[in-house]
């Protein structure tokens, strides 16, 4: 049975989560301050952690930061806010997926549910191969990443992405194929997260923001990953 940690200080909402993902064979645990989230983690070791942005004692953006070097599962931001910033900002921190409240109960287990098919996969690469290119290596097995020898601290959902980019290098993917191969839903033509992670993989990479020559964006068709670039 799947676990899922809900920090949520709204009990009637976190209660109405927890009832309703028990319905569909999860097991559910609540934890309303902030502060006490991290030991929470370490306690219930749930699969995936439901973070609510707004939590007195510690706020959520802080939690996802300072959790996810550590914490492997996946993380659904909760806001109250239709907020750019605070959607970005916890897709910078290292969330996978993120809900408006409120949130319809089925919809919500329906984005627990795609989060947690594509952590079980161990990779979104059509071709789950090794791959070397000049200075870039990217090892499959162990989800890792080495730019001229030295290791690259990569997060789970960038590495999908880089290893999604570079087996077909020289091919511009659309931001449709790409959320739908990473996030495990349609794109609705309004969501930021690859954008986001496209953003973060540059800087990881050592690539120049302000006028990229590993990743490009091609205006109105998607990203290129440059396979000259490298070599």
């Amino acid at each position: 049975m799947r676990r899922i940690l809900i920090a949520e200080d709204d009990r009637r909402l976190a209660s109405l989560m927890k009832d309703y993902l028990e319905a569909n064979d999860f097991e559910v645990a609540i934890e309303e301050n902030g502060e006490r989230v991290a030991q929470a983690l370490a306690n219930f070791c749930p699969d995936m952690l439901v973070l609510d942005v707004m939590l007195p004692g510690k706020d959520g953006l802080a939690i996802c930061r300072d959790s996810r070097p550590h914490f492997t599962g996946s993380i659904l931001m909760l806001t109250a806010r239709n907020d750019d910033a605070d959607q970005i900002l916890g897709l910078e921190f290292g969330a996978d997926d993120y809900v408006i409240k409120p949130v319809e109960p089925r919809v919500l287990l329906a984005r627990i549910k795609a989060l947690l098919r594509r952590c079980e996969r161990p990779s979104v690469s059509t071709k789950p191969e090794d791959f070397t290119l000049g200075t870039l290596s990217i090892r499959q097995a162990s989800r890792s990443v080495k730019l001229a020898g030295e290791s690259v601290n990569i997060s789970s959902h960038e590495f999908d992405l880089l290893s999604l980019l570079a087996t077909n290098a020289g091919e511009v993917i659309s931001r449709e194929n790409l959320f739908q191969a990473l996030c495990g839903r349609a794109y609705d033509g309004l969501d930021r997260t690859i954008d986001v992670r496209v953003s973060q993989l540059r800087k990881k990479l050592g690539d120049n923001l302000e006028n990229p020559r590993l990743i490009k964006t091609v205006w109105g068709k998607g990203y290129l990953f440059v396979r000259d670039a490298w070599l």
